[in-house]
């Protein structure tokens, strides 16, 4: 297992806000969700996108709970712990007016039927390019590419995209490894910047 601050089994404590969310999209640069039960999580729990597509069950001390998935980062005074929901998400919870409520919450490996798509960033080239996992049903720890007769661990960025800035791999296969260790090897995506494209895999529920 390769988990970093989200942790299965792992209970945290802290506060929740809320956010007006417009559309949905957030530093994870997923794009627009139709799903408006989404957070931000706080720049230390985010850990450099890793929180990104995440789900958590979030429980109010009322009794209340709700799932979100992780979209957008809550920078400082975000503290560790604390998430910044959704306006949508928040009520669910407690009033708006509130403002400010004490939360647990936890990670989940939901059941879902979407699978994995990967979108190469605009601008991506045979010679630079950005790789983004979405519709990962658990957490993407790493992301690599095939290169020279292995594979290659590209750089993951605050945006939420994994980076070979010379080119290496980009166009050809690419494994991504969840928080559990699953491995997935993508073969046949296309160099096509900005188009999410579906692999027909998923990781496996936990």
């Amino acid at each position: 297992m390769s988990a970093g601050r989200i942790r299965p089994n792992s209970t945290r404590t802290g506060v929740a806000t809320a956010y007006e969310a417009a559309d949905g999209n957030g530093a994870c640069l997923f794009g627009p969700s139709d799903d408006l039960m989404i957070a931000a999580m706080n720049t230390t729990d985010y850990e450099t996108s890793r929180a990104c597509g995440a789900y958590v069950l979030v429980r109010a001390a009322n009794g209340k709970s709700i799932t979100v998935r992780i979209t957008n980062e809550c920078p400082l005074p975000c503290a560790p712990g604390q998430l910044d929901l959704s306006q949508q998400a928040f009520a669910k919870l407690a009033d708006l007016k509130v403002g400010r409520i004490p939360i647990t919450w936890q990670l989940l490996s939901p059941s879902t039927t979407k699978t994995i798509s990967i979108r190469y960033k605009t601008g991506s080239s045979p010679f630079w390019c950005g790789i983004q996992a979405i519709g990962h049903r658990n957490p993407v720890a790493r992301l690599e590419v095939r290169a020279g007769g292995g594979w290659r661990q590209l750089p993951r960025t605050e945006y939420n995209y994994f980076i070979s800035d010379d080119g290496t791999g980009c166009g050809g296969s690419i494994r991504v490894t969840d928080i559990y260790g699953e491995q997935l090897t993508l073969t046949g995506i296309a160099l096509r910047p900005n188009v999410a494209q579906p692999t027909g895999v998923q990781f496996a529920r936990h």
